[in-house]
């Protein structure tokens, strides 16, 4: 678990790689859920989880493919590699924010 001060405010955030035992009671509390596209073939009961205990969802996608699944409804934020992809993956997927960056994922949360 790890915490970040935004607007004097502290947010906490979980990977998806810290979370044991019950995954729902886990993630209560926290203000987002982080994973990389590696992780996303096992995370589809933490996925059900955020969206009922309203913890959000942040993707490192960078320097995989992106194949487009039902993991992505419940994404609010998509790091990626391509510029070029952003307005397409943004319309396709239906993801709050899709951002081509190298800087790290804890600057682009809210």
């Amino acid at each position: 678990m790890r915490s970040y001060a935004t607007r004097g405010e502290t947010m906490e955030t979980i990977l998806f790689s810290e979370l044991t035992g019950e995954l729902r009671t886990a993630m209560q509390g926290k203000r987002w859920l982080l994973l990389t596209a590696d992780e996303l073939p096992q995370a589809g009961a933490a996925l059900v989880f955020s969206e009922l205990e309203d913890v959000l969802v942040a993707v490192d996608h960078r320097g995989a493919p992106i194949v487009e699944g039902l993991w992505m409804r419940a994404v609010h934020l998509l790091l990626i590699s391509e510029q070029s992809d952003v307005e397409s993956l943004k319309t396709s997927s239906g993801i709050t924010k899709v951002i081509a960056t190298d800087k790290a994922m804890k600057e682009h949360l809210w």
